[in-house]
């Protein structure tokens, strides 16, 4: 597709990064219009998702090198070249959830709300990002003959070029489409707190895996090449969220009933 934007001598503009930096100031705007109408302090969440968006290009960077070392062993500084794409999605949420534990706690914020708030507003940005992963090539699908294959020819891409693929990148990106979607209705319907939250990993674990199968670049594998990184995280994550989720139900029906 198109990687660089536009480029002006030596500085360079990558598309990848904009389109992350669009989905981060959407989500940005979701969460503050979620937390006024649930009557936390807007500021507190700027701040917050400031954090947050450092802890999770840190943490879904690391999890990419750690399961794609090949890719790096005889470039080391390439580690650090994010704007190129290369991040894993599970790696960035599990340090996005660290660093809101530890500011929510900081700042006496109720945590299962927080997240509840937080949750729709990463559901869109990560649809916005996904249209990035498309334009620089990364993250591509396997080979098809199906009439809406994406062939990728220009040389800085990341894809394999000249090849009928997947565009699996859009995929994902519908698919988290559909999830912000889902989740602010049931935002607007939830019993408990932690429900929104737990409706995410739950339905994103689920939906991506089924993606990972359309998934043709190189990311890690477990169980003997069974199952890739995030196949795996995601049958970890989804039984726990649903557990967690049922138990909250129960108790919300609990004390409805008192």
């Amino acid at each position: 597709m198109h990687p660089v934007l536009f480029q002006i001598g030596n500085f360079t503009i990558y598309t990848y990064g904009v389109l992350v930096a669009t989905g981060f100031l959407l989500g940005l705007t979701v969460i503050m219009r979620e937390a006024r109408r649930s009557g936390e302090n807007p500021e507190l969440f700027i701040d917050m998702a400031l954090y947050v968006l450092l802890g999770a290009i840190i943490g879904s960077r690391a999890l990419y090198v750690l399961v794609s070392w090949d890719e790096f062993a005889a470039n080391p500084l390439h580690v650090f070249m994010i704007w190129r794409g290369g991040l894993v999605f599970y790696g960035g949420l599990a340090a996005a959830i660290i660093v809101v534990v530890l500011y929510t706690r900081r700042h006496q914020m109720p945590i299962l709300k927080t997240l509840d708030i937080c949750a729709p507003a990463l559901a869109l940005g990560h649809a916005v990002g996904r249209i990035g992963c498309f334009f620089a090539g990364c993250c591509y699908g396997k080979a098809t003959s199906l009439p809406w294959a994406v062939t990728f020819t220009n040389p800085q891409s990341l894809a394999p070029l000249n090849e009928p693929l997947h565009p699996v990148q859009l995929y994902s990106s519908l698919n988290a489409f559909l999830i912000f979607l889902v989740l602010m209705v049931i935002r607007k319907r939830q019993s408990f707190e932690g429900q929104v939250a737990l409706s995410y990993v739950f339905i994103y674990a689920l939906t991506r895996f089924v993606l990972e199968f359309y998934r043709g670049d190189p990311r890690g594998f477990v169980l003997g090449g069974a199952l890739s990184t995030s196949q795996f995280l995601g049958l970890l994550a989804a039984p726990i969220a649903a557990i967690l989720w049922w138990r909250g139900r129960r108790n919300a029906l609990r004390r409805s009933g008192e």
